[in-house]
């Protein structure tokens, strides 16, 4: 699209008009000889000289080049500039990171797939999570394992394929086979310590109760409201359990809430599929969009077309100039007088 910068300069097409109008004729003034017998040299020689001064005569040509290329200096004057369409760029306005729990109890075959075949928790964790990672196009995912201890699996990224991949190789013990849920927050708050977004949100899911970690859970849950770190926590372990198996569903509660989240409890797949549904309408998409529209300067394009314009009409002048010059006619030496010799 083809816009102006300074559209007011077209105000200028005017000024040639208002010179016209309100300034006086230019004459110049050229020496001359005074002859006392002008009127009898002119007779003689058949010229009717004109009165007043000489007025130089303009061509057609001149009479409309000239205010093209007036027009053409004060569109240069307005500065031309073609627009290229829009180009956005989306970027993710929300940071969210996946924590989950590696610990051995993990290992328990009691969530059942709609075909009947009963699969351990962390199958169906991984089934459940990657539906989820799907859905979540605009979002910068992470992903943090825990077990005996806490570390990144996946840093932030809007490669979620990636982040599956890596959710695909987390084995169960490999982090340990105890539960330190206070360092996985520690975690997450180092994570997006850095992070422009303007929200941030820790999906906290385990089956145990916390039981290595450096930091206890509700000092990290603290800091994370501090750094403005909202975590939702999933409970899916049983309850009725003892020692380390058991899940502390008041402690992840009490996470949850201080943090401005909310907790859930995931009995089965179905059940764990729910809770990431809810986390998915709770936490919708967020995107901070960027328009740009390239320009491209054109005032070069008239000035351009100004001097090529002068150009031509000059060399045509001078070609029209030579054409009309007389030929100079050659010289040609008088014949020698003949004397003729006295007695002949």
């Amino acid at each position: 699209m083809l816009t102006f910068d300074h559209p007011w300069a077209a105000l200028a097409l005017l000024l040639p008009v208002l010179v016209w109008l309100w300034l006086p004729a230019y004459r110049e003034t050229m020496p001359a000889v005074r002859v006392p017998f002008f009127e009898e040299m002119a007779e003689r020689s058949g010229l009717r000289p004109s009165e007043g001064a000489v007025v130089m005569r303009r061509n057609w040509v001149q009479r409309l080049l000239a205010p093209l290329c007036w027009a053409l200096v004060v569109a240069a004057l307005a500065k031309p500039v073609w627009v290229d369409p829009p180009i956005e760029r989306t970027e993710p306005a929300r940071d969210l990171m996946l924590a989950i729990d590696l610990s051995q109890s993990m290992e328990a075959r009691d969530f059942a797939r709609a075909d009947g075949h009963r699969v351990d928790r962390l199958a169906a964790v991984k089934q459940v999570v990657n539906t989820f990672i799907d859905r979540r196009k605009e979002d910068r995912i992470g992903l943090i394992v825990f077990g005996a201890a806490a570390f990144p699996q996946a840093p932030l990224t809007m490669d979620h394929g990636s982040v599956k991949a890596l959710l695909a190789e987390v084995q169960i013990g490999m982090a340990g086979p105890q539960t330190a849920i206070g360092d996985a927050i520690g975690v997450g708050v180092r994570m997006t310590g850095q992070s422009p977004a303007q929200e941030k949100v820790l999906i906290l899911l385990t089956d145990g109760n916390d039981t290595a970690s450096k930091v206890p859970p509700e000092q990290a849950a603290q800091v994370a409201k501090d750094k403005g770190l909202i975590i939702h926590t999933i409970g899916i372990g049983d309850v009725n359990a003892t020692g380390e198996n058991k899940v502390d569903l008041g402690a992840l509660q009490k996470i949850a809430s201080m943090t401005g989240g909310r907790a859930f409890r995931g009995e089965d797949l179905a059940g764990l599929e729910a809770i990431y549904a809810t986390l998915d309408r709770i936490t919708p998409v967020k995107v901070k969009r960027q328009s740009h529209q390239p320009k491209r300067d054109l005032f070069y394009l008239p000035l351009a077309a100004v001097g090529v314009l002068l150009l031509l009409y000059h060399a045509i002048m001078l070609l029209l100039t030579a054409a009309r010059r007389p030929r100079r006619q050659p010289l040609v030496a008088p014949a020698p007088a003949t004397v003729a010799e006295p007695g002949h």
